[in-house]
């Protein structure tokens, strides 16, 4: 058992290496604000109390008084008690006798004459009751100089010591510190230093053909100024979070083997007035003594949303400052100075359009989402550190991840890895990969929730039916996998395929919409009444019916109209760009359209109610089934109109078919040797 008490994970120090303590300036401040506390805090240890003259005349009189000192100028006298003489005076004290004088102070008017008061009393003491006298002044000049410096100098003291740790970072104002506020926090990496190049990013292949350019310029700005051209001064990279447009960033600086500078839209802003501005100028200052380099801004919609036309509402002045500076950067530099902005942004919708006007932003560079075949690109890159096992189909799991980005491929490498490791495996396998996509998904499986049995029943009926609907629809999502194990906030769950296309048709999008109701509808066929459980299906439903009706002009009722706003001008309108009246007809519509998808739903569950109800059964055995059963159960899925003949399928059908005959014949041929 291991005895050493390591808190925190730390290393245990070697006890034959010598401790080694490093100086610090703040020892020296912290010297210098002790010593002037004890200068004036520390009057040779002793308390005097405070006493009147009447009370001291007292004492004169009667023997007890050894020495008095009387500052002159300050009108005070100082008073030591003889020794065997402080027990009577133990009261004042609280009980303490002092050990050091004077034990008493007193203070006089400036017509006190202490020669002649103190040499009267003298004389009338006996001789072994007299007093020694000390007349002096206080000579407090330098007293006097500290007392006014103190404040000062420990003000001084303490700027001193924090502007050291602001200027090591310690504080705000970045690295250079707080005279340094209006300097670029941008990162500089070094031509040297950057080694992504386009071998390390996968996939987005029409994106890197349109940032090619930039690199070929970047290597060879002759080719393109001999002849007059002027290369884009910006590149705008748009697309979905995820999609790898940093990366993209780096591997242009890494081709062109150039200097790049990154920075975040939000270093710019600032709580400082005229920071976010100032920022700007001195980023691209460093920008043109690098030049040629790269000058990335991540997030650019941070400091690039569109100015406000209502001052006061919305609006920020300092942004709108920093926004007005880099347009004027990047319209001010010469084209040919070898500067050259990338930025990126996954709310391009938003920014201003000064910004993205010719001779800025020149290009906007689409940086989508992967398709199939960028996808095994990307699985590849992502799967070299991993031990896979030797039947792995790439392919298999690019077709599985349909909707995914390039971090989200990432991420089911990496929970994949982590789920084989959790179960002990030497290598991962195809199902780790799968699980691992569920878990991204739908969320963590919790199979220890307590849900009861007409839960689980309602449960299965409802993903049955979906699972029903979009089998038997030739437009709906091919289905994968239909489960009722909760997982995240889902109570079950049915995973579909959905097919690598660009547009939706009308009867694509009924279909789809009719799978969505189907959950629902299967609850009110079963149980009779429907239950909580269709709510992300319901809003889901509806929101493509408004979009069916609203944006696409799919209703004959209302026209082939569209309200869509594409370019976010009406952000801030709340009036809508249709009548009262217009808005009747499209809830009207969008009501009737909802209740005919209702009505199919219901009729295609009706009528094949028992394979609905046989489907429920077998989930409710094996909490997860896959295509291949719902394949043995309802057969084939119904082809889309001009689709052709998949031979394997047909053969697949063929078989079954001959298969089914055979069993017929075999039960026809016992049945007469029965007889």
């Amino acid at each position: 058992m291991d005895n050493n008490n390591n808190i925190g994970g730390g290393q245990d120090r070697d006890p034959r290496k010598p401790v080694k303590i490093k100086f610090s300036f703040s020892w020296i401040y912290m010297l210098l604000l002790l010593g002037i506390i004890w200068m004036f805090f520390n009057q040779g240890g002793a308390n005097p109390q405070k006493i009147e003259w009447d009370d001291v005349r007292q004492q004169i009189l009667a023997g007890d008084v050894k020495e008095i000192v009387f500052i002159r100028n300050d009108f005070e006298g100082r008073v030591t008690i003889r020794p065997d003489r402080l027990e009577k005076y133990a009261d004042k004290f609280g009980g303490n006798i002092p050990v050091k004088s004077p034990h008493f102070v007193f203070l006089v008017s400036a017509s006190f004459n202490p020669e002649e008061t103190f040499g009267e009393l003298n004389e009338s003491l006996p001789e072994e009751s007299r007093f020694k006298l000390v007349i002096e002044n206080n000579n407090k000049v330098w007293g006097s100089v500290l007392e006014w410096l103190l404040f000062p100098l420990l003000l001084i003291l303490m700027w001193v010591f924090m502007f050291r740790g602001i200027n090591r970072g310690a504080g705000p104002g970045g690295p250079g510190g707080i005279f340094n506020v209006g300097k670029s926090t941008g990162k500089l990496a070094e031509k040297d230093s950057i080694k992504i190049t386009f071998k390390d990013v996968a996939g987005l292949d029409g994106a890197k053909e349109e940032v090619m350019e930039i690199v070929d310029f970047l290597k060879n700005p002759k080719k393109y100024t001999a002849l007059g051209g002027k290369i884009p001064k910006g590149a705008l990279l748009v697309g979905p979070p995820g999609t790898g447009k940093t990366l993209l960033a780096k591997a242009v600086a890494g081709e062109a083997n150039v200097p790049f500078f990154s920075i975040s839209g939000s270093d710019f802003v600032e709580m400082f007035v005229g920071v976010g501005a100032s920022r700007v100028r001195d980023l691209f200052r460093q920008a043109k003594e690098k030049a040629p380099c790269i000058v990335f801004i991540d997030e650019i919609d941070a400091v690039g949303r569109a100015r406000s036309k209502n001052v006061g509402f919305s609006s920020n002045d300092e942004r709108e400052n920093t926004l007005n500076q880099l347009l004027t950067e990047m319209d001010g530099f010469d084209s040919n100075s070898g500067v050259i902005i990338l930025a990126a942004t996954n709310r391009a919708d938003i920014l201003d359009k000064a910004l993205l006007r010719a001779g800025r932003f020149d290009r906007q560079i689409h940086v989508d989402l992967p398709d199939l075949n960028e996808r095994v690109a990307i699985f590849k890159v992502h799967l070299k550190g991993l031990k896979l096992a030797p039947d792995f189909d790439v392919d298999f799991l690019a077709k599985h991840t349909p909707g995914f980005s390039g971090a989200d491929i990432a991420n089911v490498c990496n929970e994949a890895a982590l789920t084989a490791a959790r179960r002990n495996k030497t290598e991962i396998d195809r199902q780790d990969f799968l699980d691992a996509v569920d878990r991204i998904v739908g969320g963590l499986e919790r199979k220890n929730k307590i849900i009861t049995p007409e839960e689980k029943k309602s449960i299965a009926h409802h993903e049955a039916g979906h699972a029903t609907v979009s089998w038997l629809l030739p437009n709906a999502n091919p289905l994968f996998k239909v489960t009722i194990v909760p997982r995240g906030q889902a109570l079950g769950a049915a995973w579909y395929l959905p097919e690598e296309r660009q547009l939706e048709t009308r009867d694509q999008m009924l279909d789809q919409m009719c799978s969505l109701v189907a959950g629902r509808v299967a609850e009110e066929i079963v149980n009779g009444q429907p239950s909580t459980g269709a709510l992300n299906d319901l809003e889901r439903l509806t929101k493509s019916a408004y979009a069916m009706v609203v944006y696409y002009g799919m209703s004959d009722r209302i026209g082939t109209v569209s309200y869509f706003d594409s370019t976010g001008s009406r952000g801030y309108d709340l009036s809508k760009p249709y009548s009262e009246k217009t808005a009747e007809m499209i809830d009207e519509e969008v009501k009737s359209l909802i209740a005919s998808i209702h009505d199919r739903a219901r009729n295609i569950l009706v009528e094949n109610k028992d394979k609905f109800l046989e489907l429920a059964a077998l989930l409710l055995e094996r909490e997860v089934i896959f295509s291949d059963d719902m394949e043995r159960i309802f057969g084939p899925r119904p082809k889309k109109d001009g689709d052709a003949e998949d031979p394997e399928e047909t053969k697949k059908t063929e078989d079954m078919k001959n298969e089914e005959d055979s069993k017929e014949t075999e039960d026809v041929k016992n049945v007469k040797e029965e007889e």
